[in-house]
């Protein structure tokens, strides 16, 4: 979608009474999402999903970034702690079951916030993955909401393109040679043999976390 279409669909949901979300990892490519929906909109809640397993750099990043873009950024975090997340064994759970700690900490928090609004706005890209790339603009979520993927035709280089335009910063841990970023044990640079996102669960035979395969009906 163009960025007007974009803003056009959004003050249609206001319009219409629909309590509006997104979503951010705060990687850079991330930030596109965020930075438009700044400018339509800045109390539009932005989610942030604190697994507790973050990079340090991240966390500074989420609370710059928050600031430049006046942004209303909510810390999203998991209900079961932490000494509650190991394996029978008593591993946590990323090291044996990189699923079940997903599901704990990324898929499981978001129930409170679907069923508390209509409308997550969603910054997947069809470019990302197979599995991205079957997604519509709108599909339905659990518990009623809808969920919104307005950047769904964007490539790569169209984000390039906004970032360099809009001068967005970037994530400090690209610079070491990360690309896709996510939880600090599972996540490693990236090597020419990989696709993007195996990255984010290095050795696993994973790419997503559940965020947008269990969240959404087809």
């Amino acid at each position: 979608m163009k960025i007007d279409e974009i803003k056009q669909q959004v003050e249609a949901y206001k319009a219409a009474g629909k309590s509006l979300f997104t979503t951010s990892s705060f990687q850079s490519h991330s930030l596109v999402l965020v930075h438009i929906l700044s400018k339509i909109d800045n109390t539009i809640p932005v989610y942030f999903i604190n697994t507790g397993y973050h990079f340090p750099e991240t966390v500074r990043f989420r609370d710059y970034i928050t600031e430049l873009f006046k942004l209303n950024t909510i810390d999203l975090k998991p209900d079961v702690p932490k000494f509650m997340q190991r394996d029978p064994e008593g591993r946590l759970l990323f090291t044996s079951d990189p699923d079940h700690c997903c599901h704990l900490n990324k898929t499981q928090p978001m129930d409170a916030i679907l069923l508390a609004h209509d409308v997550w706005i969603n910054g997947v890209r069809a470019d990302q993955s197979a599995i991205r790339a079957a997604m519509k603009v709108e599909q339905p979520a659990k518990h009623g909401c809808l969920r919104f993927h307005p950047m769904l035709d964007w490539n790569a280089r169209m984000i390039w393109l906004y970032q360099k335009e809009h001068n967005l910063p970037k994530h400090p841990l690209e610079e070491k040679g990360f690309v896709s970023i996510g939880c600090e044990p599972c996540t490693r640079k990236l090597d020419p043999e990989m696709q993007e996102r195996e990255a984010r669960w290095f050795g696993m035979n994973k790419i997503e976390c559940g965020l947008h395969t269990d969240l959404i009906n087809k």
